[in-house]
């Protein structure tokens, strides 16, 4: 594997640069990677230029926008294709262009509102009072005795704790399990960080700006997943909700569930000012959109022509220059599963059944096979837009040697394949060896 291509000597704040993180996204690659292929430089491993400034590309499979948010950097036009809703949203809000004066002043007054409904709330005074007690709990039993982590050792604190714990609810009439437990948003929130989403989500909507009413709502959505019911070691893969104090794995100590999202509303709300700002410093005056579509089939033309026509006007002059994209993997995460809180929130339409590579349907002989046939649609649908002579890199992990076949079905042909070792995953099993492919397709001469 080529090492370089690792990018290890980015910081983590270098890899999530300004919109980047605007909301967790499983499965993005990181940006400087896609600025590796689609910029003008050469290097010992980059021999030769295939984009440039004013070019037009595509993302097939646009997932949260990595590849638009770079090209318009770069001074590149973009396309993005993604049959999830949410994703597409993200995308384009990532690209979007409000008012930053009127941004900042909605979003402070936001953040006003919701302390101002908040005040007086008895499971605030219940939550202080929570937490001055374990901090007092914590230090005593853990600090000064110290702690042969392991089950019954981890149990037996959580129960020398309750005791404190069912005190305060009573003595402060806290009620954190909301009445019904069969949404998404009704199982997996305490019934306090519930109301506060439902205030939030009345007050954006009633925002008359479009691109600043998705921007805070995009927050909002960022918000909802810092504040599920879950343990903080099991935040990005639930397992069960919790609502009560319990030993945690992360800290090492006990832990408390999360009763406001008072502080997450606030962090997030402005650092989507401050990231949508920094990008606003980089980008280019181009065209980058992302359209809501299954890739087999869609009429880009048509789809273009409604959402920006004079991108569309740039397209049908030049064409599209080439494909940078990473299709989904066989059977690995479930797209929109993963935002499960936004679809219920927002209303947005889910489309689980047509996701490519679906995890539901898991990485059997049969998957493989209508992965590679799903994969060879898009691609021969993408090739109708695609200028004569076109580049086509596709990042992938094939451990199934799924590429050659998929290349063949195009029309296409592998002319160089670039290995990375993938060094920065969230995953739990992130420590395993684990590397990808860069594809480099040209069409079959």
């Amino acid at each position: 594997m080529v090492q370089s291509l690792a990018f290890d000597e980015y910081r983590e704040k270098e890899r999530t640069k300004h919109v980047h993180r605007l909301h967790p996204y499983k499965g993005k690659f990181i940006p400087q990677l896609v600025e590796y292929f689609l910029d003008e430089h050469t290097d010992e491993l980059k021999r030769d230029t295939w984009f440039r400034a004013g070019d037009v590309i595509l993302d097939p499979f646009c997932g949260s926008g990595t590849t638009l948010v770079q090209a318009g950097e770069l001074g590149i036009h973009a396309i993005g294709v993604d049959i999830s809703e949410f994703n597409t949203l993200l995308a384009n809000i990532k690209v979007s262009r409000p008012d930053l004066n009127e941004l900042y002043i909605t979003a402070r007054r936001l953040v006003r509102q919701l302390k101002e409904f908040n005040a007086g709330a008895a499971y605030l005074e219940f939550d202080v009072a929570v937490g001055e007690a374990l901090s007092q709990f914590n230090k005593e039993k853990l600090s000064l005795n110290g702690h042969n982590e392991g089950p019954e050792n981890s149990a037996r604190l959580v129960r020398d704790f309750m005791e404190e714990w069912n005190y305060l609810r009573a003595e402060y009439s806290v009620n954190l399990r909301q009445e019904q437990d069969d949404t998404f948003l009704s199982f997996w929130y305490v019934e306090p960080i519930r109301k506060e989403i439902d205030f939030l989500h009345g007050e954006i909507k009633s925002i008359p700006d479009t691109s600043i009413r998705n921007v805070l709502s995009l927050a909002l959505s960022r918000t909802l997943r810092s504040c599920r019911a879950t343990t903080h070691a099991d935040l990005a893969t639930l397992k069960s909700p919790v609502f009560e104090p319990y030993y945690c794995r992360k800290h090492r100590r006990i832990c408390k569930p999360l009763l406001t999202a008072t502080k997450w509303w606030e962090r997030y709300a402005l650092d989507s000012v401050s990231r949508i700002a920094a990008y606003r410093r980089l980008r280019t005056p181009t065209h980058q959109i992302c359209i809501t579509d299954d890739a087999r089939s869609s009429c880009l033309e048509t789809a273009v022509r409604n959402t920006d026509s004079g991108l569309a006007q740039i397209m049908e002059k030049q064409g599209v220059q080439g494909i940078f994209s990473s299709p989904p993997y066989v059977g690995l995460i479930d797209y929109h599963e993963q935002h499960a809180y936004a679809y219920e929130l927002f209303g947005l339409a889910r489309r689980d059944e047509w996701e490519i590579g679906a995890k539901f349907n898991g990485q059997g002989r049969q998957a493989r096979e209508d992965y590679v046939e799903a994969i060879v649609q898009v691609l021969r649908n993408c090739k109708r837009y695609l200028a004569p002579d076109y580049d086509v890199f596709l990042v992938a992990n094939d451990k199934w040697d799924l590429y050659p076949s998929i290349a063949q079905g195009s029309g296409m042909r592998i002319i160089k394949r670039y290995e990375r070792p993938v060094l920065y995953r969230t995953e739990k099993n992130r420590n395993t060896p684990y590397g990808e492919t860069i594809f480099h397709l040209k069409e079959v001469s």
